[in-house]
């Protein structure tokens, strides 16, 4: 066989699984090749993810063109920050729901996968609902509270009251997805994703700047797009055709199916609130050492990481499917397998986005910004930042791993030391007490990333996350 033939036949294979990646099929991932069972996950799942991150770039790219683009700028990335909260209830029940929907699809039971994914559901939105009320009534405060000063604070409020109140279909989104994940038809969550986003391009400009609502209209305009996606989620949980066969006497509360998620999601919620509170401590102090222009900096630099790094997420989240799935089905080091060649390919994307960054960064910060001081700041976070990209890769996928094992504990630990014990502490030391300002915060990121993902590749060889029972 010529070199021209073998090329044309791996071509026509990528392609072949490609397809079928996107096209939504139910796959048993216990048998066959593991590698194309990572790569028939991570597909879909990357391409959810970027969708995810660009809700915030599309947003940030139109009001980073508004007359008080600082203004605006920052108070988008403060409460990016401040619904981190949100997002870490969210994934830490979708954590909770891909364990156990992916636990019980290996045990061929579809039926009780059905179920926990609909318990889960009802536990996350009565959460949610008190969060959102305090969110719309405290809005100029939690700007204000984030190091805004109170000229960008008021004017931002409007954007805050907007995203908090309607951060309850940022939690179906998540968790609808994680539900789907579970029971490995990524490609559902990933088109969910799309419709969103794809309705959030379109509106933005239109409320933005055709209906002049400013900053406003950003918040409008992305709340609708995900409540389309929602109800995109909504059609193919009820329409029959997918392995999960939902009815509405499933949302019925059950609370022993309520206790055993909550004692799932509890330390999962728990992992994600310490690197949220982590995240938003790191934004204010950011905000108080570099003033308004150093936090849009700052914020603007997060964007583009997140933009890179939650396809990565994504491409990680393939490790839990596959290990509940597995240790469902008893298959101890298939799932174990799983996450090594996992871990290799988010290892190789993130060592090839490094570069990117690294020699991009100033193009990119010129499309997002017309601020020249707010362009300087982010480049520097985000040639900082870049240093660790490797080993977030690496310890993005141990993280699913344990989650989607239902070994929800070892995570958070990692997670209470790596950003309470280590990243705060330094951070702080760093840019006040040795008078670095925001770059002491930057430096203190990779540091301690690179700290957590060591310990977690010590904690996945003891094994622990191989007996957890859901």
């Amino acid at each position: 066989m010529t070199q021209q033939s073998k090329l044309g036949n791996a071509y026509s294979r990528f392609y072949a699984l490609l397809q079928q990646s996107l096209k939504g099929e139910n796959i048993d991932f216990t048998t066959g090749s593991i590698r194309r069972g990572v790569l028939l996950l991570a597909i879909p799942m990357m391409l959810e993810m970027m969708m995810e991150s660009v809700f915030a770039l599309v947003d940030l790219y139109f009001v980073g063109h508004l007359e008080n683009s600082s203004f605006a700028v920052q108070t988008v990335g403060l409460t990016e920050s401040v619904l981190t909260v949100i997002y870490s209830i969210a994934i830490g029940m979708s954590m909770a729901a891909t364990a156990v929907v992916a636990r019980r699809i290996g045990e061929k039971n579809p039926e009780a996968a059905s179920r926990a994914g609909m318990q889960a559901i009802v536990v996350a939105v009565a959460v949610n609902l008190l969060i959102a009320v305090f969110g719309f009534i405290f809005a100029t405060d939690i700007l204000v509270w984030m190091g805004s000063s109170m000229e960008s604070a008021i004017y931002g409020t409007a954007f805050v009251q907007i995203m908090m109140g309607g951060s309850f279909i940022i939690m179906l989104l998540f968790l609808f997805n994680g539900i789907f994940r579970g029971a490995g038809n990524a490609a559902i969550a990933m088109k969910s994703l799309w419709v969103a986003n794809i309705c959030n391009i379109i509106l933005c400009p239109i409320f933005i700047n055709v209906l002049d609502f400013g900053l406003t209209g950003a918040a409008i305009a992305t709340t609708i797009g995900r409540s389309v996606g929602v109800l995109y989620q909504l059609y193919n949980l009820f329409n029959g055709k997918g392995v999960l066969k939902v009815a509405l006497s499933y949302f019925v509360p059950d609370m022993e199916q309520i206790r055993n998620l909550v004692k799932i999601a509890a330390p999962g919620v728990l992992q994600f609130v310490i690197a949220s509170c982590s995240w938003i401590f790191l934004a204010q102090l950011v905000a108080t050492t570099g003033g308004d222009e150093g936090s849009a900096g700052y914020q603007s630099a997060l964007r583009i990481m997140m933009f890179f790094m939650l396809p990565a997420w994504g491409l990680s989240g393939a490790a839990a499917t596959l290990v509940g799935q597995n240790l469902g089905a008893q298959q101890v080091e298939r799932a174990e397998k799983s996450v090594v060649i996992t871990a290799r390919f988010n290892a190789i994307y993130m060592g090839i986005i490094m570069i990117i960054t690294l020699l991009a960064a100033d193009s990119f910060m010129w499309f997002f910004t017309n601020n020249s001081h707010v362009h300087d700041i982010a480049v520097k976070a985000i040639m900082i930042l870049s240093s660790g990209y490797v080993f977030y890769g690496i310890g993005m996928v141990l993280i699913n791993a344990f989650n989607g094992s239902g070994d929800t504990k070892t995570p958070t630990w990692v997670n209470f030391f790596g950003f309470w014990v280590l990243q705060i502490p330094l951070g702080y030391l760093l840019a006040k007490h040795f008078n670095m300002g925001p770059t002491g915060v930057f430096i203190a990121i990779p540091i301690a990333e690179t700290a957590m993902t060591t310990a977690s590749m010590t904690l996945f060889r003891k094994g622990k996350w191989k007996k957890v029972q859901v």
